[in-house]
């Protein structure tokens, strides 16, 4: 009888309450009542009490549910999952916040004490060591504290699945890199023996590439095992992660033991891999390494061992998951250490994501709605096949390749509010919604968020925001510190506003801050009284602002401040229709301020069938996927209905032609270059524009900000600019 009352305390406790806030300590016991002498431990146990005793309670009870999270670390030993049986409704939501002061950390790692390291005495390892790293290198035996699984290094990239991480390693806050070479930069790829099989096009002979390398220290890891390289092993925008299967001394050549999405090409600045998973190189304080099978872990201890909070991931899957439930708000958490993805919403309404850091997964850190799961057996594009798959990215670009208006159960209306998410292998946020097809609203938000570093591991797809469905909003975000893109978007009717986008596109080709592509039928998006500066650099040729690919129509492009930004056109359209650019200041742009090729009279003549023909893309897109000539596209989007009719020439269709594009009452200051237009029928409306060499009247061009002076000599030359709100741009003070 005592111990049935003891179970019971809890819910007897929450029965007789006036208002239901209870408390979950690390110090805690789930068989306490929940108050603050006595927390409960864990969040489930938290939650399990919680919807116990709502079962309880007579129809139509509902009263709010405040779940305070005492300071400390909450080890998950699986996912921590709301379901619909844990929601709240808008009179009586359900908050799960951090304690005002606290810090609150659920994590998906294991911690390694700081005892369990140990020189290294295996005389066969301290001879793969380097001479510098013998002395400093410390080891723990793994298994010895119940860590088994280590993972797999699995090869990753353009046009295949987002995969978990292998184990890795935390210090503190941050994630350690694993033992590389070289440290920093890149080897420069040498010539291409064997191009291997592309399966691009179709090639699935699965026949891995070969080239020469060019720098002798790839001589040290003959014979080693379970090494990597990764790298832009042909196109700057497409990164893989590819196993080494030889290394031939006498030819100076490497073979891979996979092909490459496009097969290997080299000779461009980009043509750059690094060597990952090497205990041989191991050289530097922070590298580590795991020997899967002795499972060890060895570390270069980058500061003092016995202070540091050290850990590995362990959990494989979301750390925490809200499925199907709604009016729930998680405020002021840390969620971290995972393999995978770090939070997970998929259907729902009204739950709102506040003050929380997502950081140092494996993947990415936060999925609104479903990822997808690949059933084509190998590495593919146009023949990919996949199913909807929960908890995980995987194949989502893939997936909405082909089906373009496949709706990914992201519920509607959630928000994602002063969140900082960082240090994430795959991505950031991935934001959807509402329905395409039907042109229905999503109406989620990412708002006065901060993003950065969110590419470790993936590179292509892997961007701080990517949007897709109907009708979502991205506004008063910082995003900063990537390799390729920033925002990617599918879809239409959505919102970019007042966003602080810099230091993206850093390390890759072809890629932009902001990029839509390949589907005329995502219309209406806006993106207006953005600031992105420092984006791409000078050296890489191909390198976009707002990159409006492969006949994206019905853009604006409004209100925005671009400062050192793209080598190819801080704006660029390709073949685009109905793309409205005015009211912007472009500063000492790398290439010029605007750039449209007319692709199908240029460089796009070759692969018309491809986008037009009877099983072309857009032919499927335009009148399959949804109807242009029909509602709710033919009444929304009226000027586009023609798109894909032909001409009198009978060979030309009225999409191949650029039209109704407009560059009106933009301020363009110390640009080389204005204006490029490439190609017959590059089309634009030109009104009137500024070109200065001379400071306009910015408030402080030297501390970026561009914001212009009343008596700005811009408001005499354009009397119809309008004031841009620099001041509001960016995450709002909290």
């Amino acid at each position: 009888m005592k111990n049935f009352c003891r179970w019971l305390a809890p819910l007897c406790l929450l029965a007789s309450a006036q208002a239901l806030e209870r408390y979950v300590s690390p110090q805690g016991d789930d068989r306490n009542p929940g108050t603050p002498a006595a927390p409960w431990r864990t969040p489930e146990g938290a939650r399990d009490a919680v919807r116990a005793w709502r079962k309880a309670q007579p129809s139509g009870t509902s009263e709010a549910v405040t779940i305070w999270l005492r300071g400390g670390t909450y080890p998950l030993a699986r996912t921590f999952e709301l379901t619909k049986d844990d929601g709240g409704t808008a009179a009586a939501p359900v908050t799960y916040a951090a304690q005002p002061g606290e810090s609150v950390r659920l994590s998906g790692g294991r911690t390694i004490p700081a005892q369990a390291f140990g020189p290294v005495r295996d005389a066969a390892v301290v001879a793969r060591l380097l001479p510098e790293a013998r002395s400093q290198v410390r080891v723990a035996d793994l298994r010895a504290l119940g860590i088994t699984d280590f993972g797999a290094h699995r090869q990753f990239g353009h046009g295949q699945p987002v995969v978990p991480a292998p184990i890795e390693l935390f210090w503190n806050d941050t994630v350690l890199p694993l033992a590389r070479y070289p440290n920093t930069g890149g080897i420069p790829m040498g010539a291409v023996v064997d191009p291997g099989s592309m399966p691009r096009t179709g090639d699935y002979s699965n026949r891995p590439g070969r080239f020469k390398y060019t720098d002798p220290r790839h001589e040290r890891w003959v014979g080693v095992p379970d090494v990597w390289l990764q790298g832009y092993f042909n196109h700057g925008f497409a990164d893989d992660k590819i196993r080494l299967a030889a290394i031939d001394v006498a030819q100076r050549e490497l073979t891979l033991a996979a092909p490459h999405m496009y097969a290997l090409g080299s000779g461009q600045n980009y043509n750059q891999y690094v060597a990952l998973n090497l205990l041989e190189e191991l050289d530097e304080p922070g590298e580590w390494y795991v020997d899967a099978a002795a499972g060890r872990l060895y570390l270069w201890p980058p500061g003092e061992v016995a202070p540091a909070r050290i850990a590995v991931s362990v959990i494989e899957d979301a750390l925490v998951a809200l499925d199907h439930v709604s009016f729930v708000t998680l405020r002021g958490v840390t969620i971290e250490q995972g393999r995978g993805l770090g939070l997970s919403i998929e259907g729902g309404a009204d739950n709102r994501i506040v003050d929380c850091t997502v950081r140092n997964v494996g993947t990415a850190g936060i999925l609104l709605g479903q990822g997808a799961r690949q059933t084509f057996p190998g590495i593919t594009a146009d023949d990919y096949t996949g199913v909807p798959a929960s908890r995980q990215i995987g194949s989502i670009h893939s997936q909405l390749y082909q089906d373009t208006v496949w709706e990914r159960d992201a519920g509607e209306r959630h928000v994602i509010e002063g969140c900082e998410v960082y240090n994430t292998g795959s991505g950031g946020i991935f934001l959807g919604g509402g329905s395409k097809k039907r042109l229905e609203r999503g109406d989620n938000v990412v708002t006065d968020c901060r993003l950065h570093d969110f590419s470790r591991r993936n590179k292509m797809g892997a961007s701080g925001i990517v949007v897709d469905g109907c009708g979502q909003r991205v506004v008063h975000n910082e995003i900063y510190d990537a390799d390729q893109h920033a925002i990617f978007v599918h879809g239409n009717d959505h919102l970019f506003e007042f966003n602080h986008v810099h230091h993206v596109a850093l390390n890759s080709n072809d890629v932009s801050a902001w990029y839509l592509g390949r589907d005329p039928s995502d219309q209406g998006n806006v993106v207006r009284w953005n600031f992105f500066h420092d984006v791409g650099r000078p050296d890489r040729k191909w390198m976009m602002g707002v990159y409006c690919d492969d006949a994206t129509a019905g853009v604006l492009i409004e209100g925005n401040v671009f400062y050192k930004v793209a080598s190819f056109g801080t704006v660029y359209s390709n073949g685009g229709h109905d793309i409205v650019v005015r009211n912007n200041i472009f500063i000492e742009g790398y290439g010029p301020a605007y750039q449209l090729k007319s692709m199908w009279y240029d460089f796009g003549q070759d692969s018309i069938p491809y986008y037009f023909g009877e099983k072309g893309i857009y032919t499927k897109r335009l009148t399959k996927a949804v109807n242009i000539k029909q509602p709710p596209y033919s009444t929304r989007y009226p000027l586009l209905t023609d798109w894909l009719d032909l001409l009198p020439d009978g060979k030309t269709y009225v999409g191949m032609l650029p039209r109704r594009n407009v560059f009106d009452g933009n301020v363009m200051v110390k640009h080389e270059e204005t204006v490029r237009l490439v190609g017959k029928f590059a089309q634009t409306e030109f009104g009137t524009n500024l070109h200065t060499q001379k400071d306009p009247g910015f408030v402080d061009a030297a501390k970026l900000n561009f914001q212009l002076k009343d008596d700005s000599v811009v408001y005499r030359e354009l009397p119809g600019f309008k004031r841009i709100p620099f001041e509001q741009i960016g995450p709002r003070p909290r």
